[in-house]
């Protein structure tokens, strides 16, 4: 046997929910014996499903699971202007409690990153960090980033602190069933660009999921302009490559 076949192996059973989110795996020396391989196959290996984000080793902890059992990063189903049929994202075949919480709401002057999202660096926008996970183990990190403008907007008749401005702990303010957020809120919204790449997840986003520095993911850029190209709101959805990224597009 390989390293690539005992690398499908722990990660099928990763995926499967056989080792557990933070479970200590044997030592490289056990691998090699459970196996029947040698010591330099056996940290092979480990150090593959190290770079895919599936594991990391500390000295004197040994290797433990970085990831939960496998889930569907779906991103929603769309179908606008009308969203009857509209779904969030989920847990893949819908095994597992999915879970979101609001981390970070913040205002800020925009990044020289987000001036090439359409937003002018420096103008004041605001930032939502949302976590999602599955039966408690963080699978993907969505960040929000609107122009404050936009961020401000209210519901016509709506008094309160805007939905968008709503701190962390706050009840979340959402529209009437089948309603977008953009129409509810008044925004004209007219596209949305969609870039997906792979690459190392940032620093904030390795502990936000609790994985190791520099870990591998899917990064999704969402860019929503409106009828005159102004960038309306901007999601940066990131999650391991352990996990599959879906949309649905109706209509």
């Amino acid at each position: 046997m390989n390293a690539s076949a005992i690398v499908a192996d722990i990660r099928s059973g990763i995926a499967a929910g056989q080792y557990q989110y933070g479970a200590r795996l044997p030592s490289v020396r056990e691998l090699a014996d459970k196996y029947e391989v040698s010591q330099q196959t056996a940290a092979a290996a480990y150090a593959v499903l190290s770079a895919l984000g599936l594991t990391r080793t500390e000295r004197g902890s040994g290797t433990t699971v970085a990831a939960g059992p496998s889930a569907d990063a779906h991103l929603g189903t769309y179908a606008p202007p009308d969203l009857t049929a509209a779904l969030p994202w989920k847990p893949s075949n819908a095994v597992g409690q999915a879970g979101e919480e609001t981390t970070l709401v913040r205002q800020s002057p925009a990044t020289a990153e987000m001036a090439l999202w359409g937003i002018s660096e420096g103008a004041d926008v605001v930032e939502r960090t949302r976590i999602r996970s599955v039966d408690g183990v963080p699978v993907q990190h969505k960040l929000t980033v609107l122009p404050y403008p936009i961020a401000a907007k209210t519901p016509d008749g709506y008094e309160g602190v805007p939905p968008m401005l709503a701190p962390v702990g706050a009840q979340p303010i959402k529209p009437p069933k089948g309603v977008r957020v953009a129409d509810w809120l008044g925004w004209d919204v007219a596209l949305t660009e969609c870039a997906i790449t792979a690459e190392p997840m940032p620093l904030a986003v390795c502990e936000a999921l609790r994985m190791q520095e520099g870990s591998p993911g899917f990064r999704i850029v969402n860019i929503t302009k409106n009828s005159v190209g102004e960038t309306v709101y901007v999601t940066v959805t990131t999650t391991p490559l352990h996990h599959r990224v879906t949309l649905d597009i109706v209509g």
